[in-house]
């Protein structure tokens, strides 16, 4: 019997590398993949599901709808930065992709509403 791996963190033991981490994260909505990645001065973090994802304010929405992703965005502040993808179950969404906005995700939706909009249309394909 083979174990599922639900962890993946990147490091480079003496290294000045950043840290990239991946993780299964399990939430009332169900399951996504939990992506985070830190450099010096930087940060970014997203929730992914098969059907698209929520991320911090990173990832730029235009681009995104141009490629027909399903892609919602919440932003954190200096003093509250988005960090982990947990940090995305609460903050509000501000900006959707027409596509995520097709699967029903609504600014102001918070990230775990949001997740759970685009696991359920995973779950109607």
């Amino acid at each position: 019997m083979s174990e599922e791996r639900t962890h993946s963190t990147v490091t480079v033991p003496g290294s000045d590398l950043p840290r990239v981490t991946d993780r299964v994260i399990e939430t009332p909505a169900g399951r996504a993949v939990g992506h985070s990645a830190r450099w010096d001065g930087g940060q970014y973090c997203a929730l992914i599901t098969r059907k698209g994802l929520i991320g911090c304010g990173a990832y730029h929405v235009p681009t995104m709808e141009h490629f027909g992703q399903a892609v919602a965005i919440a932003r954190g502040t200096p003093q509250n930065p988005l960090v982990e993808p947990e940090d995305l179950f609460e903050a509000r969404i501000v900006e959707a992709t027409r596509q995520a906005r097709e699967l029903g995700v609504r600014i102001g939706d918070t990230g775990m509403e949001a997740l759970g909009k685009l696991l359920e249309a995973e779950r109607s394909r």
